[in-house]
């Protein structure tokens, strides 16, 4: 490790808990290995709290003109073309030198950055609408792992450090961003004609009721989601933390924090350890988007920061289309 990375090492960054700059930068010393088997060589957009987590914040795209010349960075676009430099996470010294920034958890690119025109991660994210309950997330996952096993493909799940859950699932380097979206979209229509009232796939608020929904625009180009291993600002500290299956069931994502995760590592290790070593196959998924697509369905909605996209529905919630 650079010496000098962390700076003010006392200072105070989960104020109910007292975790100090120290102990987060700790923490992320204790997950290296499988923080980097997720994140490493990837772009990294930072959420900074410089005062702490009950403190304000703001993301930062872009690496600072001030930064180190050791810094790896690479080119990453918004989705109107706006172009930056951001950090990749290269190795635990670029972590470290985000966490010194006040870096709580790193929000991922789903690439690498010496291949930006290949998507190699499927990210399914169980949202909790106002009104679900953990249960139902954990019932919904349980759904997702029995569509999953049916295509021939392995998921992999993990807390959001919130109330969801995200299931990853490790891609051959063959697919762009827009046909990995497409399979996402797919598999949250899937979910909902099995388990209407449980899981939706709609995008309007409005229409969501108290489901779970499958938020496949996680998907889209120049996305970021929260990472594994990652902090969240909140007053446990909690982690976004990787798990097996058979842990579903009997877990809450509040009980993974900093101060708990060593202890998981060195009982249980990491259940995403195998996920690079067999890329896997999206084509039984856009397998089932094709058979939508056929069969007269539309593509799904896309943000607003999103050019209109060719096959698109009017971006209109349903109670505005209806006034005359």
């Amino acid at each position: 490790m650079r010496s000098g990375l962390i700076t003010h090492p006392d200072k105070v960054l989960f104020p109910e808990r007292g975790e100090t700059k120290a102990d987060l930068a700790e923490h992320y010393l204790r997950v290296a290995e499988p923080l980097m088997r997720t994140m490493g060589g990837r772009p990294v957009l930072l959420q900074r709290f410089p005062e702490g987590a009950g403190g304000p914040s703001f993301f930062q795209k872009r690496v600072p003109k001030n930064a180190p010349d050791w810094l790896q960075t690479t080119t990453v676009s918004t989705p109107n073309g706006t172009t930056s430099q951001a950090l990749v996470a290269a190795d635990t010294d670029h972590v470290l030198w985000a966490v010194n920034l006040g870096c709580l958890g790193f929000h991922v690119w789903p690439y690498l950055a010496d291949d930006p025109g290949h998507t190699d991660e499927l990210r399914i994210d169980l949202d909790p609408t106002p009104g679900v309950v953990f249960p139902q997330i954990q019932e919904a996952a349980r759904e997702l792992e029995r569509l999953l096993t049916e295509a021939g493909i392995t998921g992999y799940p993990k807390t959001t450090g919130n109330r969801g859950l995200h299931v990853y699932v490790r891609l051959e380097p063959r697919w762009d961003s827009y046909q990995v979206r497409a399979a996402a979209v797919a598999v949250a229509r899937e979910l909902e004609r099995r388990r209407p009232d449980l899981v939706t796939a709609a995008w309007w608020k409005e229409e969501r009721g108290r489901r779970v929904f499958v938020d496949y625009n996680q998907n889209a180009p120049h996305k970021t989601v929260f990472g594994a291993w990652s902090v969240r600002a909140r007053p446990g500290a909690q982690v976004s933390t990787p798990l097996a299956w058979d842990e579903i069931d009997v877990i809450h994502p509040d009980q993974f924090t900093v101060a708990t995760l060593s202890g998981r590592l060195a009982g249980t290790g990491d259940p995403w350890r195998g996920m690079n070593d067999a890329p896997q196959s999206l084509e039984p998924l856009l397998a089932m988007s094709e058979r939508d697509l056929a069969a007269g369905l539309l593509d799904a909605p896309w943000p607003p920061v999103y050019p209109k996209q060719p096959g698109e529905p009017p971006r209109v919630a349903p109670s505005r289309a209806r006034k005359p």
